[in-house]
């Protein structure tokens, strides 16, 4: 059975904790509807940091696996989940400029911040719009089939 965490965001960066763990893909609900399907599992490490200014934010590292659906052959696809974010914990929201900056994106602080809410908002801010297979089945099927090349017609069209 999996265990939701929750914390208090202020806290957690100012006290510079960790907190590690993984979460099955089933309990993802809106990731789960994105998939092909509900297999594998995400783990992720959570730390509170301090920008260089001082203002808190958290660092989430994430790792797993999960099968998204390609949109050319429809077919199942591996896709790694590999991705370090840094949010700024900031009651308003910071200028383009202050995240261009450091790098960050920026969330307001939270005294009771689902930890798996997070890992789920992350990866699907970062899934592809359209994943599709680096060389899929669908696109190469279509050259094997043979046929009169519909080219070839406006060919002799041209040269009439």
């Amino acid at each position: 059975m999996f265990a939701r965490h929750f914390i208090d965001s202020l806290d957690f960066a100012h006290k510079g904790k960790e907190l590690c763990g993984e979460i099955p893909v089933t309990a993802m609900a809106r990731l789960a509807d994105m998939l092909a399907t509900s297999e594998g599992q995400v783990s992720y490490m959570l730390r509170g940091l301090a920008a260089k200014d001082g203002r808190p934010l958290l660092e989430l590292s994430l790792d797993g696996l999960c099968h998204l659906r390609c949109q050319r052959c429809l077919q199942a696809m591996d896709y790694p989940i590999r991705q370090v974010s840094r949010l700024l914990l900031a009651e308003e929201q910071a200028t383009d400029d202050e995240l261009l900056e450091e790098d960050f994106d920026s969330i307001p602080p939270d005294a009771n911040l689902d930890v798996a809410g997070l890992v789920e908002d992350e990866i699907l801010l970062n899934l592809p719009f359209a994943p599709k297979h680096d060389v899929c089945m669908a696109a190469t099927e279509g050259l094997k089939q043979g046929g009169e090349n519909p080219f070839a017609v406006l060919r002799s069209l041209k040269n009439e």
